[in-house]
């Protein structure tokens, strides 16, 4: 299923504020969030600063050597040719924490459009939500850079956001608040739910690809599971020693994967609860200088888009990624102060996000996926772990079909 053992990640290019850091510290210059969109022809960069760049992909230093700084290109804003994607900046105003797109295009999207752009109704419309730090949501049309709506609601910093992959533009959002909200854009952003029963502050929330399911973690031991489609609370997820921080679901919604302070990853079955794995991100290669390198805290981790790896980063200063039917990383790649990272959606990519207001561009384990893992992909994206052991077939094959063969 997969491909022999990848070399270390390579730094593609390293993208860094053009702004000179003359600001007050307190203004936040971390890169707390990083995303691509669905399709994968824009990248967002929450720079620092209240700033977030609208990046066309592939970027124009595309595949540059490692040890070239690439340099910020704030100067060729909007110096492209006519009809070609140009690169944005949004002023937010406040600390942008997180960042979502939409799925695109949808033909929601496209009357979103109409409503505020009545003489260009056949224009579809890609989506940036931006979360900030005094609670607002600002809505962003990507092709434009214009703000199309601001939601209110949360009483503190909005962590994080996530959009429905079906494209239905609902949107949710994680707060220190310690809810989760609910909205729907295609009715000018009303807020539809609030959940409620964390704690402490919410700090990530993930939508499973089929749409059924929410997962929240917050600065707590355990993580919640939520319906999408009554908006109510499944089950508490229990395991972990520490707060957790970042999940993610894998591809089919069949997997879940939860990071936390305890600097260990757990795998669970979302349907059923259970606890299939637990990554711990200890010691690496013994050649290395053990002053710089030690057991900490994650920060982040994210499912590969044909869900065969996982990439973690840590308070260790290294990018780690996983396979998924191993027990220790793949692979390593040195990162000082990371915050965060992403895949890009067609593979072959990572991005991460640093405590510097940095990005930089990794290379990414390309798997040509097995056919069992494809036929185990395409069931599982509509048949749930129950419904999967109710099947009339051999019970080797229902280990496989629920990862169960670890």
């Amino acid at each position: 299923m997969l491909s022999p053992i990848p070399e270390e990640p390579l730094l593609l290019a390293e993208l860094k504020p053009g702004r000179p850091h003359q600001f007050d510290w307190k203004s936040s210059c971390e890169t707390w969030s990083v995303a691509f969109s669905p399709d994968g022809s824009w990248f967002a960069w929450s720079q620092g600063h209240c700033i977030v760049k609208l990046i066309p992909w592939p970027l124009e230093e595309q595949f540059i050597p490692k040890g070239f700084e690439a340099k910020s290109r704030s100067s060729k804003n909007e110096t492209k040719g006519r009809g070609s994607p140009k690169e944005k900046t949004l002023d937010c105003g406040q600390i942008v924490w997180g960042l979502a797109f939409s799925p695109w295009p949808s033909p929601p999207s496209r009357k979103l459009w109409a409503r505020h752009h009545p003489q260009v109704p056949d224009v579809s419309c890609l989506i940036l939500a931006t979360g900030l730090n005094d609670g607002q949501i600002k809505i962003w049309e990507v092709q434009t850079g214009l703000l199309l709506l601001n939601l209110s609601g949360h009483q503190d910093v909005v962590r994080d956001l996530s959009f429905t992959p079906s494209g239905s533009l609902i949107l949710v959002s994680a707060s220190r608040d310690k809810t989760l909200r609910i909205w729907d854009l295609n009715k000018h952003g009303k807020q539809i739910q609030v959940l409620s029963g964390h704690l402490q502050w919410v700090y990530c929330c993930s939508i499973s690809p089929d749409c059924s399911m929410l997962c929240s973690a917050a600065g707590e031991k355990s993580v919640f599971l939520w319906s999408m489609r009554s908006y109510t609370l499944i089950r508490k997820l229990e395991g972990h020693q520490s707060s957790v921080v970042s999940c993610d679901f894998s591809p089919d919604s069949a997997l879940l994967v939860t990071a936390s302070y305890d600097t260990n990853v757990i795998m669970w079955d979302p349907y059923t609860g259970e606890r299939l794995r637990a990554l711990h991100h200890t010691q690496v290669d013994p050649a290395m200088d053990d002053s710089d390198v030690h057991i900490s805290s994650l920060r982040s981790v994210c499912f590969s888009p044909e869900g065969l790896y996982l990439a973690t980063v840590a308070d260790d200063r290294l990018l780690r990624i996983w396979a998924l039917e191993l027990k220790t990383p793949i692979a390593f790649a040195p990162m000082t102060n990371g915050l965060c990272c992403t895949f890009f959606p067609h593979g072959g990519v990572i991005a991460t996000g640093t405590r510097d207001g940095h990005v930089q561009f990794w290379t990414a384990p390309r798997v040509l996926s097995s056919l069992k893992h494809l036929c185990r992909k395409a069931l599982r994206s509509f048949l749930t772990t129950y419904q999967v052991l109710a099947l009339p077939i051999p019970k080797k094959m229902k280990e496989f079909l629920t990862y169960r063969t670890f």
